[in-house]
């Protein structure tokens, strides 16, 4: 059984329905919100990507959200395991008319708070992880402000990144629950 996370004073998280298939793809064919993420994608492969997401839901009862606001989709933000490495990643990803407004960040303590919580379908972690290419300040930003800290120690070579690209080199943050809940 899947739970959403709780909603913020803005925006919602749910599950994808159909009607967010345009926006979804818009997200993914979008030239800038990719440019520090990695190659822009056609309606192809940001289908298979959705696909991707419902297929991490089924197997693990979380994934990534998305964000709804007023009745719009505007990104995702939410949990993965990532597949080359342990723990569970929190990530975000927004439409760039909706950048700048705080709603990324909103978003992600939403997730946290489902993330850590014991009760009413919470997820009970005991750490969060966050990473993204050196380059993308604007999620590192995001890291920071939801009170995660950077683990200088296990930035990384991402490996399903091309060795040759400049989006290979990956910072990594970390989010315990004690700090979490130090934050609260």
């Amino acid at each position: 059984m899947t739970v959403d996370p709780p909603a913020g004073s803005r925006v919602r998280l749910r599950q994808w329905q159909p009607t967010d298939h345009d926006a979804f793809v818009d997200l993914n064919t979008d030239p800038q919100v990719m440019e520090t993420i990695g190659p822009v994608m056609d309606a192809g492969g940001a289908e298979a990507f959705l696909s991707r997401i419902q297929r991490h839901f089924d197997e693990h009862g979380f994934g990534l959200w998305c964000i709804d606001l007023d009745g719009e989709s505007i990104g995702f933000c939410g949990l993965m395991v990532p597949w080359f490495r342990d723990g569970v990643e929190i990530g975000w990803r927004l439409r760039s008319k909706w950048w700048g407004n705080g709603y990324a960040s909103e978003s992600a303590r939403c997730v946290l708070a489902h993330a850590f919580s014991n009760e009413h379908g919470g997820l009970g972690f005991d750490e969060v992880i966050s990473f993204t290419a050196e380059v993308n300040v604007r999620s590192q930003h995001v890291m920071r402000a939801i009170g995660m800290e950077h683990d200088a120690n296990g930035d990384f070579e991402h490996p399903g990144v091309p060795e040759t690209s400049h989006l290979r080199p990956h910072v990594l943050y970390r989010l315990s629950v004690g700090r979490y809940r130090s934050l609260l």
